[in-house]
């Protein structure tokens, strides 16, 4: 398989599990079917898989379920961008990955607020990869202000990550009813990547349990 079809060999954004290591396996296995291939990505997540599914074969169907709203994020990357080169302006001088001091988790928790009162949308994920220890994240500023900061703030913009969603077609529900609506088109194909048994689904929308696990 030619690499190069692939676009995107990690999400643009943060993602618990977004599959970066599992992508180009998965493009070539795809490369050899039919141009009428519908794909169903029941656990679009990051969107990742579903994004080398259209590079790897831009002729087929591919309809990835963002439950999580991960294209909200992808849309509101220039704000999160100015979010966070403020929060830089704070930390700046201050030594990496050092814990923040509770004078300046408040500046950095002000400035938050501000920015979701002015433009009407954090990405919380986002933002806490870059003030909270490795791989933690929070869902709001409630959430926030429970947790020690640390200064990880990304010295470099996120690329806007322009034509990551083009070609896909989004939709939001659950994943039985989008399996429902493809199980008899003999042209699906499906892309059933749950959440593992023990992974932390604090960041996931969907409440998975074990019982959904046996279902799939």
């Amino acid at each position: 398989m030619d690499r190069n079809k692939l676009n995107y060999n990690q999400a643009p954004l943060p993602f618990q599990g977004q599959k970066r290591k599992f992508v180009k396996i998965f493009a070539e296995k795809i490369e050899t079917l039919p141009d009428d291939t519908v794909f169903v990505d029941l656990f679009g997540g990051s969107g990742l898989l579903s994004r080398a599914a259209k590079d790897t074969k831009p002729m087929c169907r591919v309809i990835y379920n963002d439950y999580d709203d991960y294209h909200l994020r992808i849309a509101n990357i220039a704000n999160t961008n100015k979010l966070i080169a403020e929060i830089r302006g704070i930390t700046g001088s201050m030594p990496r990955f050092q814990r923040l001091s509770s004078d300046v988790k408040e500046k950095i928790l002000t400035v938050i607020a501000k920015h979701e009162q002015d433009v009407g949308y954090v990405d919380y994920i986002t933002i806490s990869s870059s003030i909270m220890f490795s791989s933690k994240y929070v869902l709001s500023l409630d959430g926030l202000r429970k947790e020690s900061f640390y200064n990880s703030v990304k010295k470099q913009d996120y690329d806007r990550a322009s034509g990551y969603l083009d070609g896909l077609e989004i939709c939001k529900c659950d994943y039985m009813r989008l399996f429902d609506e493809f199980k008899n088109n003999e042209k699906a194909f499906f892309i059933c990547d749950p959440p593992y048994l023990n992974t932390d689904v604090t960041t996931y929308k969907m409440n998975w349990t074990l019982r959904d696990y046996l279902r799939v």
